[in-house]
């Protein structure tokens, strides 16, 4: 029993010290990722006056070559009254989801 506890807990610390470390590895920088064949989407939101602008850039990549990009902006107002306007919600810094198929 001692032993298997003891491999447990050498196990456990072996895969946090390669997960921390490892992490610094992983994360590449736009720029140099290979788009041979990908997918590049950019989001941004941009605020003039009381509206906001929901900008998404679409570029893809096959074979190392551009094929095609666009770029769709949708336009909402800036603050969002609630029922009987008593709250006020900002879409400034609204959080971002995406799904991926």
């Amino acid at each position: 029993m001692k032993k298997i506890y003891t491999l447990v807990v050498l196990l456990g610390l072996f895969l946090t010290i390669t997960s921390c470390t490892g992490s610094s590895r992983s994360q590449n920088n736009l720029a140099t990722l290979d788009k041979k064949s990908a997918r590049e989407v950019s989001l941004k939101s941009v605020a003039v006056g009381d509206s906001i602008f929901h900008i998404t850039d679409q570029k893809v990549w096959a074979n190392g070559q551009l094929i095609i990009e666009k770029r769709d902006t949708i336009k909402t107002v800036k603050e969002v009254k609630g029922w009987n306007n008593e709250q006020i919600t900002t879409l400034v810094k609204a959080p971002i989801y995406v799904t991926v198929e």
